[in-house]
């Protein structure tokens, strides 16, 4: 089996093959160790999980490994969202929380995370702590503390209300309340069923929802909501006229938006579209935090309001130890995650969706004729990603070669710089870049691009391609 390595988000595996109950509990068990290292763990630590297949039973075995270690364990009732859990660790003070999840990876991944006492995903200093302590413990003379005396209490909890609560603090509900809009929710058979339909209905005027049943499968969908995955949400906007549909990914800590009339506004647009918002209807903050793979709109729309941004690696991680700062406003990445300031450094899928839904009650117009307006101001932008599989040996080849030297040109535009932060970003004439690097959590390339004119952007796309069939060889 291969070495347990923490990714963006925690280690992600494939069920009954490498993602197993003993391989879970070595993980808990260095978790465990490493928590023992930093001092006292009388506070205890939030355990919750998602709709998969044997989540449940992955968590109440880490619930029993983090007991024996003397550990207080506060375990959810039920399946729970990714900022639920988050919040709960602020609200109860914990150590910090364990989220047996994989995210919006397909059905068959198996993942667990952990996130420290701030709230936010674990650093990178604390992950390689854990993979250390998981490397001690398999080691021939690796042993786990003697486990003697009383295991400490495991106490079920119900997560919902006190994260509901700070919901309705963070958000204009009079405007929702006034406008009475009609609205299609999408939970994807994942967490958000009972908490974003549960929010929203003392507020929509008519309030229709999809797959709320408990799938592990998904549908035989992958639990993220991306445009090609929600064509039932568009026929149900459409169908229905409503004015927004709102879906959330299997962990609800992403969002999938689409507008009246059954159109898919990417998030990148969203993003942008909320922080203007929020510049407007928000206290201001002297800081936006964006990854390297999201858009730079992000960039003109801070600087035309006086504020900063911060560019950080790919990993909401990364945006989190931002936002944990202060004085952040929103914190961004292009794969449908964001958070904002007085909330959580981690992304909230439900606050997002809900601050679109109160974006669209207050303003009264359709995110299309918003989108035209940002446009006006700023100019378009047009972006998108491509993810590809390649061959482990064609994935080094490239990697190998763009160290060895970035190219001049990419087709007819010119590289002014390449950054190398995390992958190699290419920054080029015309206000356009280009963003090559593998996932953390699956075997893929992934390949970002943003040009002003989607003439420029098919121009980039193709260009970017040989460049990866010709390095890769």
């Amino acid at each position: 089996m291969s070495t347990i390595r923490f990714g963006t988000s925690g280690w992600r595996a494939i069920i009954a093959e490498e993602f197993t109950f003993d391989r879970l509990s070595l993980v808990v068990q260095a978790i465990a160790n490493t928590l023992r290292k930093e001092g006292s763990l009388s506070k205890g630590i939030v355990v919750g999980y998602d709709t998969r297949f044997l989540s449940r039973e992955f968590a109440e075995e880490a619930a029993r490994v983090l007991s024996a270690n003397k550990i207080p364990v506060f375990l959810s009732r039920r399946d729970v969202p990714t900022p639920c859990i988050s919040f709960n660790i602020l609200h109860r003070k914990t150590l910090g929380g364990i989220n047996i999840s994989a995210s919006h990876n397909p059905a068959e991944y198996g993942g667990i995370k952990f996130s420290p006492a701030h709230g936010g995903p674990a650093g990178v200093e604390v992950t390689h702590k854990i993979e250390e302590e998981i490397q001690a413990l398999v080691s021939p003379d690796g042993k786990e503390r003697a486990k003697e005396g009383k295991p400490a209490k495991i106490h079920p909890i119900d997560p919902a209300p006190p994260y509901l609560r700070h919901l309705a603090s963070m958000l204009h509900v009079q405007e929702l309340r006034k406008a009475r809009l009609q609205v299609v929710v999408d939970c994807f058979n994942g967490t958000s069923r009972g908490y974003l339909d549960r929010f929203l209905r003392p507020y929509a005027g008519g309030l229709h929802l999809l797959r709320t049943t408990l799938d592990p499968t998904f549908g035989g969908r992958r639990p993220d909501p991306a445009g090609e995955n929600l064509s039932g949400l568009i026929r149900e906007v459409r169908k229905r006229r409503a004015h927004v549909g709102l879906a959330t990914d299997g962990d609800a800590d992403r969002f999938g938006i689409i507008d009246r009339g059954g159109h898919f506004i990417p998030p990148n647009d969203v993003i942008s579209l909320v922080l203007e918002y929020l510049i407007e209807t928000r206290p201001r903050a002297t800081y936006v935090a964006r990854s390297l793979a999201t858009t730079h709109r992000v960039d003109l729309i801070a600087k035309h309001h006086g504020m900063e941004v911060v560019e950080t690696p790919v990993g909401f991680k990364y945006i989190g130890e931002i936002l944990s700062k202060g004085n952040c406003l929103l914190g961004a990445e292009e794969s449908a995650g964001f958070s904002i300031q007085h909330h959580l450094p981690e992304k909230d899928g439900i606050l997002a969706t809900l601050l679109v839904a109160e974006m669209v009650a207050c303003r009264r117009k359709s995110l299309r004729e918003m989108l035209k307006a940002l446009d006006k101001t700023y100019g378009p932008f047009y972006s998108t990603r491509i993810d590809l599989a390649l061959a482990e040996s064609s994935k080094r080849n490239l990697l190998r070669q763009l160290e060895e030297g970035a190219p001049g040109r990419l087709g007819k535009v010119k590289v002014l710089k390449c950054g190398r932060r995390d992958g190699f970003k290419f920054y080029l004439e015309k206000e356009s870049w280009v963003l090559l690097r593998p996932s953390g959590t699956e075997p893929l390339l992934r390949v970002y691009l943003e040009a002003r004119s989607r003439k420029d952007l098919v121009h980039l796309k193709m260009a970017t391609e040989r460049l990866i069939r010709k390095s890769s060889l």
